[in-house]
């Protein structure tokens, strides 16, 4: 150990020991206060769903009682302000440093400007660290020093940087400063992280999953000696254990992805020296996956608004139809084709999905039924295990096309076809739709073709105890064709009216007039800037007031920002080209609190794309501190009558259509 300096430790998605920059930069110091601080009004909308808020609870357990063998027991703190709580720590302790990982979602970005430029303030150190990426979002750029927009390009550029080497893990033994009894903490269950009508729910997770830091080594290990060697040939197939499963640990930051990529990549060596091609496309794909995980970060820091709006411009007139019936059918599995209703319902049933049914039930929303590709990222937010914001904005965005490299934007597939391909005999729909298991494969994807006496020996009665399809694929073909031509067609007029009374030749700008909006980034810049006396690692805003000119406009939007999410509720709330066929990415998904069908689901920024960009910029220069904010509702507010009616009513509905099995029994909320 070294000086006697009194470091806390501000532990978020970071929950381990190994290869954890924060915690080792903190054990070199001196005194330790670990700490794990929970403020649900400050996640708003963001707020984490019942599955995912079990894993917390269980992975904070697992973490408490490896530091407590290290010397020093976890602080458990619940607020209503995280910066008011790491005041209180600074305070009791006699504090001089605060050190923290590094995270990238929007509320995240946000919080972390508040409380650093605040300390800094107050002559306290803050460092932090990157804990969760090979690469940070600002060091990765073009020739031109514009950030990517397509992920090959991207990846490319990945991997052809270094990254830095696990450190061996130290036999630390750390101490806890005097003081620390004077702090309001609390238990892990005082947290509030699972109710007692959760329990009994999440008493069944525990039989597949095991969260904790140590679970997450033994997982990836036999990942790695098992299913490995096979991830190219197996990993489309719904049925058994054909992906890593590492998702939930990689979300929660029980796994460092810099181990994951050097052992990987080691594998790869060995199988490439012994010609074992089968051995290094495997290796190739799942560090695809990887990649797409860290590629979600890098848009979601340097395009901050992805959370809400596509990242092409001229999706902003698309015509999204925000039909609640069919949000509501979608999201019970009652849509009639039943490879999606079955995969919505293990969704509900369990928190999990196969990655290929994540992007089947996906596209079949925002192609099929043309809902705001928005409400679908908040509904997996809000159910999902492994629930990731960036990663779930990536895949819908993609999946919606919404990216340069996405899915054609009048793509799509069919379900039938989608189920022939990844169900062949109709496995994974019988275990999941019980009204569907004598249904003879020939036309288990399609009952509503099977001739009469097939349907009445199966016991299948279409629109009673099985749904028709919601809608024709033909059309929604139609539908799809018309929204797309629309589109196109305000996006034409809009910038025709913007180049009315110029004096600019427009010949050129009038033939591209139907290529996509792209926006440009700079990444690169020349900075000057001194380090802060305050922070060793990163510049702080005291260091470049005079670099801007419009700071006034800066600490304006940033304070704008800061005050959305304060008043974020009163309530706690591969090989190819084609990312299809790699979002399996082992983080690819996201989880909140359950939302009712309302306006919430579809909120605007606060601030405009200008101000979230000027935040960004802020960012840049005192990583990690700023981004666009949401604009949140909680749903549990002045519609809370209204909504647990609903609820009450969908439950009825699904507990119903799953007849007596009971794994199709929705989880309680």
């Amino acid at each position: 150990m070294g000086s006697g300096a009194k470091t806390i430790v501000w532990f978020r998605r970071d929950l381990r020991i190994e290869d954890n920059p924060a915690l080792a930069s903190a054990a070199k110091d001196g005194f330790v206060l670990p700490v794990f601080i929970w403020s649900p009004n400050e996640e708003g909308q963001f707020y984490p769903g019942r599955v995912s808020r079990w894993w917390l609870k269980q992975s904070l357990a697992h973490l408490d009682q490896s530091l407590k063998s290290l010397g020093v027991p976890l602080l458990f703190i619940r607020c209503e302000s995280a910066l008011d709580a790491v005041l209180q720590c600074i305070n009791a302790v006699g504090a001089d440093k605060l050190v923290y990982n590094h995270l990238y979602d929007p509320v995240s970005l946000v919080r972390d400007h508040k409380i650093k430029s605040h300390l800094v303030e107050l002559g306290i150190n803050v460092q932090s660290f990157n804990g969760d990426l090979l690469y940070e979002p600002w060091d990765v750029y073009d020739e031109d020093g514009h950030a990517f927009t397509s992920f090959d390009a991207y990846w490319n550029k990945c991997l052809s940087l270094f990254v830095e080497p696990t450190p061996l893990l130290p036999s630390w033994k750390l101490a806890l400063p005097a003081g620390t009894e004077t702090i309001q903490s609390c238990s892990i269950e005082d947290l509030g992280l699972e109710n007692e009508l959760e329990k009994s729910s999440n008493a069944l997770l525990s039989r597949g999953w095991s969260p904790g830091w140590s679970n997450a080594d033994k997982v990836f290990a036999e990942f790695v000696e098992g299913h490995l060697h096979d991830y190219s040939k197996n990993r489309m197939k719904l049925a058994g254990t054909t992906t890593s499963l590492l998702s939930p640990y990689l979300h929660f930051g029980e796994l460092s992805v810099r181990k994951i990529y050097q052992c990987v990549r080691m594998k790869n060596i060995q199988w490439a020296n012994a010609g074992n091609s089968s051995g290094e496309e495997s290796v190739e794909l799942f560090l695809r996956s990887i990649g797409l995980r860290e590629y979600s970060r890098y848009l979601c820091f340097n395009f901050p608004f992805t959370h809400e709006r596509s990242l092409l411009g001229n999706l902003r007139h698309y015509p999204w139809r925000a039909n609640e019936n069919h949000f509501k059918a979608w999201r019970q599995g009652r849509t009639g084709y039943p490879l999606v209703d079955a995969g919505m319902r293990e969704l509900w049933a369990t928190g999990w999905i196969h990655n290929r049914i994540r992007v089947i039930v996906s596209s079949f929303f925002v192609k099929f039924l043309l809902l705001p590709w928005t409400w679908g990222m908040k509904y997996f937010w809000d159910t999902l295990l492994d629930a990731d914001l960036e990663s779930d904005i990536l895949g819908w965005q993609y999946i919606s096309g919404s990216l340069p490299d996405g899915h054609d934007l009048n793509r799509l597939d069919n379900p039938q076809d989608q189920g022939q391909k990844f169900d062949p005999e109709g496995e994974f729909v019988r275990s999941w739709l019980p009204e569907l298991a004598r249904m003879p494969t020939e036309w288990i994807h399609h009952p509503w073709d099977a001739p009469n006496s097939v349907l009445r020996a199966a016991g299948v009665e279409l629109g009673l105890n099985y749904p028709n399809p919601i809608v024709d694929i033909n059309t929604a073909r139609e539908h799809l064709d018309d929204a797309v031509a629309m589109m196109w067609e305000m996006d034409r007029a809009e910038r025709a009216g913007k180049l009315q009374g110029s004096d600019e030749v427009v010949a050129d700008n009038i033939i591209d007039m139907r290529k996509p909006d792209i926006p440009k980034v700079v990444v690169k810049r020349q900075v000057s800037c001194a380090n802060s006396s305050h922070d060793q690692m990163v510049p702080s805003l005291q260091n470049f007031k005079s670099d801007f000119g419009n700071k006034g406009k800066e600490d304006a939007c940033a304070q704008k920002i800061s005050k959305a999410v304060e008043n974020n509720g009163n309530k706690p709330k591969a090989g190819t080209s084609k990312l299809d066929e790699d979002l399996h990415s082992t983080a690819e998904s996201s989880s909140a609190r359950k939302r009712g069908i309302s306006e919430s689901l579809c909120d605007v920024p606060t601030c405009s794309s200008s101000d979230m960009n000027t935040l960004r910029d802020l960012y840049l220069f005192d990583r990690p501190l700023s981004s666009g904010s949401p604009s949140t509702r909680h749903p549990r507010g002045e519609d809370k009558d209204r909504l647990d009616a609903e609820k009450q009513a969908e439950d009825a509905d699904t507990e119903s259509s799953c007849r007596d099995v009971r794994q199709c029994k929705r989880p309680a909320y």
